[in-house]
């Protein structure tokens, strides 16, 4: 079931501003060996808001194509419905396990009008639909009401929330929450990788990871932790990675500097007007990933 377990977020490298077509194969490539569930190709960490309809489509086959026996997930997210429409139907013909959809927006949108979207949506696509709620680039945040609303549709697979709180009660109680307003039929999934270990605590079924896109094996020492404990263990190792997202504004910009370090992608790999992690950012960057050990060897 691609609605469960650890979903990996790969980059969408670029070089001279078009697909790295090599580069992203590689990455594919990669996470196919690596043990992780899925993989969702074009969510946030993967820039599918900069990139054309054609971009988006030929990533998701170098997705497909690469991923071996690994499911694929693709994001589909875009200011309009009917191009919402559009990278479902290119994702349904590249052979995709479900897609991802977030309310992306230019003017704020209402209760009435995101579900609108997530109706039209399922209505249009036999896939399974994961509902994106990610308040942080969209600003729309989904209310538990929202949650019932949404996830009583056909076709509607899993939730990926933002993360949870950090005291495990609240955290328990939030999730508990939210699966008592949904069908049984729908996951639901955290996000926020400093948040993993706490919502996969809570009763989570999934983590949809920034890090397993780049460095699978780190991810999965939290998920594959023996108990709870080692598993918060584990997270808080990595809190000098987490304050690095959380200055650079989210991992995407840490996972490109780390795939540059790697030549895993060439240097300023983002889409502009993204700038990637500073100089002093990277150094930092490299001594964490020394002093923790996260690079392959």
């Amino acid at each position: 079931m691609p609605f469960t377990g650890l979903s990996a977020f790969p980059l969408t490298p670029l070089a001279d501003d078009e697909l790295d077509e090599h580069a992203y194969a590689a990455q594919i490539g990669r996470l196919s060996g690596s043990g992780v569930d899925s993989i969702t190709a074009l969510g946030s960490t993967g820039s599918y808001a900069y990139l054309s309809r054609a971009e988006r489509a030929r990533a998701i086959r170098i997705a497909v194509d690469n991923a071996g026996d690994v499911p694929v997930l693709a994001g589909v997210g875009a200011l309009r419905t009917s191009d919402v429409v559009a990278h479902a139907d290119d994702a349904e013909r590249a052979g995709v396990a479900g897609i991802l959809v977030a309310p992306v927006s230019y003017q704020p949108l209402t209760d009435d009008e995101v579900f609108g979207l997530f109706q039209d949506v399922t209505r249009s696509t036999e896939l399974p639909v994961i509902v994106y709620d990610n308040p942080r680039t969209t600003r729309y945040a989904f209310s538990l009401e929202m949650y019932e609303r949404v996830a009583d549709l056909p076709g509607i697979a899993s939730i990926k929330i933002p993360g949870v709180p950090t005291d495990p009660a609240e955290a328990g109680a939030h999730i508990a929450a939210i699966r008592a307003r949904i069908p049984a039929r729908v996951t639901v999934g955290v996000s926020g990788d400093a948040f993993a270990a706490a919502g996969l605590d809570a009763g989570c079924d999934t983590w949809f990871s920034v890090l397993a896109g780049t460095l699978p094996a780190a991810a999965m020492r939290i998920v594959d932790a023996a108990d709870r404990d080692a598993a918060h263990a584990e997270s808080e190792r990595l809190r000098p990675l987490w304050d690095l997202y959380a200055e650079a504004g989210g991992g995407l910009r840490v996972m490109a500097a780390i795939a540059e370090q790697l030549r895993w992608a060439t240097r300023s790999c983002l889409p502009r007007p993204l700038h990637g992690l500073d100089d002093e950012q990277r150094r930092r960057l490299a001594r964490i990933l020394d002093e923790l050990e996260l690079l392959p060897r």
